[in-house]
């Protein structure tokens, strides 16, 4: 593990793509692209609709290997413009859930959107990144190399 200290903040590196866990999701090892042109980080999400005022989504496809269909119920949620990859804002559905980075759980916002046509059906955007980690784009899966370094030290003992 690599780790930067940078006007008083100690950061990690992080590769220009990863593996993260989102617990409270109950989902993990998923692919996420690391977007410092973002601000806000995004889930790919097939179906999102609010039903008696609470927020009810799918998250992923049925293509994808982690699709479970499960519907999360989400009651507390915001709906605000978000402007996509061109720069056209778009109305999102935005919630707050946790998401795992070397072994360290963030409390993150997240944008809900149709990533289906992208590789990555998580994004990480500059306000989950800035003062904790500086990314090298000529790295991939930095966390997730890790972590299972870590797992396999601690299972071999």
């Amino acid at each position: 593990m690599h780790l930067v200290l940078l006007n008083r903040y100690c950061m990690q590196i992080l590769g220009r793509s990863d593996r993260v866990d989102l617990p409270g999701l109950g989902l993990s090892n998923i692919h996420a692209k690391i977007d410092t042109g973002a601000f806000t980080s995004s889930l790919h999400c097939s179906r999102a609709e609010v039903v008696d005022d609470h927020l009810e989504f799918v998250l992923l496809d049925d293509e994808h290997p982690e699709f479970t269909g499960l519907k999360f119920v989400f009651k507390e949620y915001t709906e605000r413009e978000i402007k996509n990859s061109f720069g056209v804002a778009e109305k999102r559905y935005v919630i707050n859930t946790t998401v795992k980075i070397f072994d360290e759980e963030i409390m993150a916002e997240f944008s809900l959107s149709d990533r289906d046509a992208l590789r990555f059906p998580i994004l990480l955007g500059r306000k989950i990144l800035r003062d904790r980690f500086l990314i090298d784009v000529t790295k991939k899966n930095l966390s997730y190399r890790s972590n299972k370094v870590y797992k396999n030290k601690k299972t071999s003992r």
